[in-house]
């Protein structure tokens, strides 16, 4: 099922290496790593995989500053409470370097405020919120996903295209939820005026009742619908769609659908036509992609899924920071991570001095049922540094720090 222009045309891969070179310091640096494995295997295990990998890559390289690197992880049983136990833990106990992880929004929201507490480096690898770069920012935590406001910004002016007035809205009723679409209305009504939002259904993450959800959001006669599930959620409702048939005639854009995680799961059920941000890792033909494709797949003999590039990078993201600090020395590395640039298997990425939110993009295109297989087609990379809202909107969302 691999392509075999990836195998003969990739080179192994090094991203970063040049970062890396080793100086005179010795010994280990502790990278401690909390997240949700239990709770959301689908997008962790890949994930795990992706940071094992790029932690074999450094060492392999000599390791950061002539140390090598250990990875310590710990579950935090998708609970904020626990991720904080374990985080205290890791810090305390294990005397980690730096911390890292996060899956859960409300859990990343967690763990940067710990940092905060602690006075501790966080790079919060995945958790999506804006609240984790504005409103709850600090000077201790940075993050690498493109957020909440980024992926909707990169979804509105296909929305608005659509000229599509009626709207229904479904999301899971946590951080992660409740922020992609307050973002996601401010932006459409900015882009649309007239447009109306019709429904709205918001069931606990976990607990979808797909039924009442799909046959509510039918019942308002919506022109489209902008779904921000995803997991099992994402299944349920796209199951009971098809049956009920919310989804015939009408225009449909959801955030994280495109990610191999939750659309290889849908298989003969996926819809066709869907506007969604997620990861094509067949199709993509830059250099530094096919390196990190064929490192993974020699290694796992299986594909990456976004998870893995995510876990691959903040790890190689750590590690580039400390090699540019010369030290894993917290205010060090926190002035290193101020404009920090790397490249990763999604092209360049750069840490932003004003809010620690890296410029790492996202694919968006459409989906596609393959013969029973779930796809991206139509696919565009939209560069994350196009998708900010200004220094001085910034300034404003972002305490001082």
């Amino acid at each position: 099922m691999f392509r075999r222009s990836f195998i003969a045309t990739a080179a192994i891969a090094t991203l970063g290496a040049a970062a890396l070179s080793p100086v005179a310091a010795q010994g280990v640096i502790k990278i401690g790593e909390v997240n949700s494995y239990k709770v959301q295997p689908a997008f962790l295990e890949p994930y795990k995989k992706g940071m094992e990998l790029a932690v074999e890559e450094i060492n392999a390289a000599g390791g950061v500053n002539g140390a090598k690197v250990q990875l310590i992880t710990r579950d935090d049983n998708g609970n904020p409470g626990d991720a904080v136990r374990a985080a205290e833990e890791l810090v305390s106990r294990e005397k980690v370097d730096v911390l890292t992880g996060g899956f859960l929004s409300n859990i990343g929201l967690a763990l940067a405020d710990f940092a905060k507490q602690k006075k501790f480096f966080y790079l919060a690898s995945e958790p999506l919120t804006d609240k984790i770069v504005w409103q709850n920012g600090n000077k201790y935590t940075f993050r690498l996903r493109p957020s909440t406001y980024m992926q909707s910004a990169m979804l509105v002016p296909e929305a608005a295209k659509l000229k599509k007035k009626r709207w229904a809205i479904v999301y899971p009723n946590y951080e992660y939820g409740q922020s992609a679409v307050a973002t996601f209305k401010a932006l459409l009504k900015a882009a649309q005026p007239d447009v109306e939002f019709v429904a709205e259904q918001a069931p606990p993450l976990g607990k979808l009742d797909a039924g009442s959800v799909v046959q509510a959001l039918a019942d308002a006669k919506p022109d489209a619908v902008f779904n921000v599930l995803f997991g099992a959620d994402l299944a349920k409702f796209v199951r009971e769609g098809n049956t009920r048939g919310l989804f015939q005639g009408r225009a449909v854009v959801s955030m994280l659908t495109g990610e191999p995680e939750y659309l290889d799961p849908l298989k003969d059920e996926t819809p066709d036509g869907w506007i969604v941000t997620g990861y094509p890792w067949y199709g993509i033909q830059t250099p530094e992609h096919k390196a990190f494709f064929l490192a993974y797949h020699r290694k796992y003999n299986d594909y990456p899924r976004l998870g893995s590039v995510v876990g691959y990078s903040a790890i190689k993201s750590l590690a580039a920071g400390i090699a540019k600090a010369k030290s894993a020395d917290t205010e060090k590395l926190i002035t290193a991570f101020r404009g920090l640039e790397l490249m990763s298997p999604m092209g360049k990425v750069v840490y932003r001095a004003q809010d620690h939110q890296s410029t790492m993009g996202a694919y968006v295109g459409k989906t596609k049922n393959d013969k029973g297989k779930g796809t991206m087609v139509d696919y565009v990379y939209f560069d994350g540094a196009k998708f900010q809202p200004t220094d001085a909107e910034v300034a404003k969302l972002r305490p001082a720090n």
